[in-house]
């Protein structure tokens, strides 16, 4: 049986409006590529640089629930932002975050990586002297690799203690572009 686009859209904007959804998704178009998002009730839950929902389907399930769909209106405040921030008219996110299944230390690191202005950088050393682990650059280097909301927690914000550019789950070339966007090289 096939289903109509049309009674597709309006299923999906039913469950929206109802809350039935654990967590809506789209695949937003941005000037680094198509970008995965994925938003709860709570707030943001994710953004990936890989825009094939299957691969996170469970991953976001396991996150909020088995009611994950594909649903626009869900990350609109999400797509309205970052639109703003790559329009250059916008320098903080005000969206909410969903960071439930997280540990405390990666919250803790997440919190404070949020903190890092527009347009200036941070090292992984300094993250982890910030939360209180001065010792664990690594840890901290880890928690970036792994941000599941990058842009708007701005892991591109950080680089090596030598100030090079190391690591970026999204591809070095991507953080060259949100570091140029911001001014920061």
């Amino acid at each position: 049986m096939t289903v109509s686009a049309d009674l597709d859209r309006r299923f999906r904007e039913a469950a929206t409006t109802m809350g039935l959804l654990d967590m809506g998704f789209d695949v937003v178009d941005s000037p680094v590529g198509p970008l995965f998002v994925a938003a709860s009730e709570q707030g943001l839950a994710a953004i990936s640089f890989d825009p094939e929902p299957e691969e996170q389907l469970e991953r976001l399930a396991r996150i909020a629930g088995p009611r994950v769909l594909r649903s626009p209106r869900s990350v609109d405040g999400a797509r309205r932002e970052l639109d703003q921030y790559f329009e250059g008219k916008r320098r903080a996110f005000d969206l909410s975050l969903d960071l439930r299944a997280l540990p405390p230390f990666t919250v803790s690191v997440l919190q404070e990586l949020a903190r890092v202005p527009y347009g200036e950088t941070t090292t992984y050393g300094a993250l982890a002297t910030r939360v209180g682990r001065p010792r664990a650059a690594r840890a901290v280097g880890t928690v970036m690799n792994r941000n599941r909301i990058p842009i708007v927690l701005p892991c591109h914000r950080v680089v090596g203690s030598s100030g090079d550019l190391v690591g970026y789950a999204g591809g070095l070339d991507r953080k060259v572009t949100l570091l140029e966007l911001e001014g920061a090289l």
